[in-house]
C-alpha cells in the first residue's frame, strides 16, 4: 500500500511538472516572460505554491520550459557550421530558426534574455549567437553576405518573425519561411530574384478605432486580398 501510494505521489508531481511547463510555454509565447508567475500556475491548474516548489524562480521556470528549444537551435547552428559553403549555412541557420520560433513563440524571448543564475542556459545561448557570428564572419570573407550585416540584425529577424499572426500553426510556419526569404535576400551582398516561398494567408489585424471614412476609403483589403 505505502509503494502504490508513493508511486502514485510521484506520478502526480511528474503530471503537476509537465503541466506546467506546458502552460508556461503557452503563455510565454502569446504573452512573453513578464506573465506573472501566478497567471502561469493558473493556465497549469495547479496552486501557486505548487508551481513555486518545482520553479522557485522564474528564471528556472523559462530555462526548464525552453531546455528542449536551446537544444535544438545548438544543433541548428552546429549543422550550419558544418555547411562548407558558409552562406548556404547561414542561410540554413536563419531559415530553421525563424521555423523554430514560429512554432514556439516563446523561444525568441528566451534567446535573447539574460538569465545570470542560469549558467548552463546562458552558456548554450551565448554558444548560439557566437557560432552565428562565425558563420556571418565566413560568409562575408566569401563576399556573399553584405559587410555592413550586424549580428544584431539576426535577433531583429527573430523579434520580427515573432510578430506573425496566422489562423493556424501551418499558416504561420509557411509565413515565417517567405519571411526568412525576404530577410535572406535583404542580407545577400548582391541584389538575387531568386523565388519566395508561397505566401501564406495570414489572420487580418486587430481592429483600429477610426473616424468617419474618407471618399473612395470602402473597407480595405480582406487578409490574403492581393494589392490593386
Amino acid at each position: 500500500m505505502t509503494a502504490r501510494l508513493s508511486h502514485t505521489l510521484r506520478s502526480d508531481a511528474l503530471d503537476n511538472r509537465e503541466r506546467i511547463l506546458d502552460a508556461a510555454r503557452a503563455v510565454f509565447a502569446v504573452a512573453g516572460l513578464d506573465v506573472p508567475m501566478r497567471e502561469v500556475a493558473r493556465r497549469a491548474g495547479v496552486a501557486p505554491a505548487t508551481l513555486y516548489r518545482r520553479f522557485p524562480t522564474k528564471e528556472t521556470l523559462v530555462t526548464e520550459a525552453f531546455a528542449e528549444q536551446m537544444y535544438a537551435c545548438r544543433a541548428v547552428v552546429d549543422e550550419g557550421l558544418a555547411d562548407p559553403d558558409p552562406w548556404h549555412g547561414f542561410c540554413l541557420v536563419i531559415e530553421k530558426m525563424c521555423e523554430l520560433n514560429a512554432r514556439d513563440g516563446g523561444f525568441t524571448a528566451a534567446l535573447i534574455s539574460t538569465f545570470p543564475n542560469a549558467v548552463d542556459f546562458d552558456a548554450r545561448r551565448e554558444y548560439a549567437l557566437r557560432s552565428i557570428a562565425e558563420l556571418a564572419r565566413r560568409a562575408k570573407e566569401a563576399g556573399r553576405l553584405r559587410p555592413d550585416f550586424a549580428l544584431d540584425d539576426v535577433i531583429l529577424v527573430l523579434m520580427a518573425n515573432s510578430g506573425i499572426h496566422a489562423p493556424s500553426p501551418t499558416a504561420r510556419v509557411a509565413a515565417s519561411r517567405r519571411f526568412a526569404a525576404l530577410a535572406i535576400q535583404a542580407f545577400r551582398a548582391s541584389p538575387d530574384a531568386s523565388p519566395l516561398p508561397p505566401a501564406a494567408r495570414l489572420a487580418p489585424p486587430a481592429p483600429v478605432s477610426r473616424g468617419p471614412a474618407e471618399p473612395g476609403d470602402e473597407g480595405g483589403l480582406a487578409a490574403g486580398q492581393p494589392l490593386p
